[in-house]
């Protein structure tokens, strides 16, 4: 593609990279540079996932061995409840590309790049977090506040309890629970926080607040997942706590991480009220904030139906779609 001036005449070489080196000076070609950039990355780390996964779950290799090895059932992979949550996982983790446009959407115009730039590079730490730290403080044993075990998913078994469901698929199924957690506190901070905000509280929410408080709800040992029993908290009541999809451990606990910020923070910059001559702020763009909103709707039917982690069981996919 050549480029030329407005006088007809086309730009050398390095008159060429001497416009993109001065435009690149200017904020707004940064941060969409950045954007961009940031982009690219993540979705190459995506591709490059479910490349290994399903490498992984369909492609063994074969070795001479003179006897049969002990296989445990532990290790059976069930290849149809393991693709069932791989495309669970694909619908919640596209559910990102909603909640990106509804916020750019319903926030102001000038505010726009940061809602990108920063949903962008909260998927991008969730994703490190989690795998460093968050599923093993969530999700391995412990004790009935946090786990301590399958940190960077070392020791982790090949299938998740008996689900027959491959580690990693799970893996990426609750890497996108969380990231929608963090999401959902990010939507209340446009506006009051900075960039740098955004990566501390996103820090918090997916390292530690979200798999903390999760793991009392759905770790193997968490006090609230055996409450009810015997030698736990109220045994009387003969049943545990229950959260099937993350109505509490996902959006309760981002709704109350969001609450909390925006009554600390305070409104949001430039905000002005009915009784000082204002009224509520209007977004810059309902079709983008409409159809992130469906978005949304449409990957909910892998973030609830998904969390069955079974393709068989039939009846209960169709009563929580």
């Amino acid at each position: 593609m050549t480029v030329k001036t407005r006088l007809g005449r086309e730009l050398s070489l390095s008159e060429k990279f001497s416009r993109l080196c001065s435009r690149l000076r200017e904020p707004e070609w940064r941060r969409y540079g950045g954007t961009m950039l940031a982009g690219k990355v993540l979705g190459v780390g995506v591709v490059l996932l479910v490349m290994a996964v399903v490498t992984g779950l369909f492609f063994t290799h074969v070795y001479a061995q003179t006897g049969t090895p002990e296989v445990k059932a532990a290790d059976i992979v069930n290849p149809v409840n393991t693709m069932w949550t791989l495309v669970a996982a694909f619908l919640v983790f596209g559910m990102q590309v909603g909640f990106t446009m509804l916020e750019a959407g319903f926030c102001r115009s000038r505010e726009t790049v940061n809602v990108l730039v920063e949903c962008v590079v909260d998927t991008c730490l969730c994703g490190i977090l989690f795998y460093a730290i968050g599923f093993a403080f969530m999700f391995s044993h412990g004790n009935g506040f946090i786990g301590y075990h399958w940190f960077f998913l070392q020791g982790a078994p090949a299938t998740y309890e008996t689900t027959g469901v491959a580690f990693l698929a799970v893996w990426i199924f609750q890497f996108a629970f969380a990231d929608t957690c963090s999401t959902i506190t990010s939507g209340a901070m446009i506006g009051r926080t900075g960039f740098v905000g955004d990566l501390l509280y996103s820090f918090c929410v997916t390292g530690f607040i979200y798999p903390i408080i999760g793991h009392w709800a759905w770790g193997p040992d968490g006090w609230l997942a055996l409450m009810g029993s015997d030698g736990h908290f109220f045994p009387s009541l003969g049943m545990g706590f229950h959260d099937f999809a993350g109505s509490t451990v996902v959006h309760t606990i981002g709704g109350f991480i969001a609450l909390a910020g925006a009554i600390v923070l305070g409104p949001r910059l430039g905000r002005r009220f009915k009784r000082d001559g204002g009224g509520p702020m209007l977004p810059h763009d309902l079709t983008i904030a409409v159809s992130g909103g469906l978005i949304l709707w449409f990957g909910w039917y892998g973030f609830n139906p998904g969390s069955t982690l079974s393709a068989m069981d039939l009846v209960g996919i169709g009563r929580v779609a």
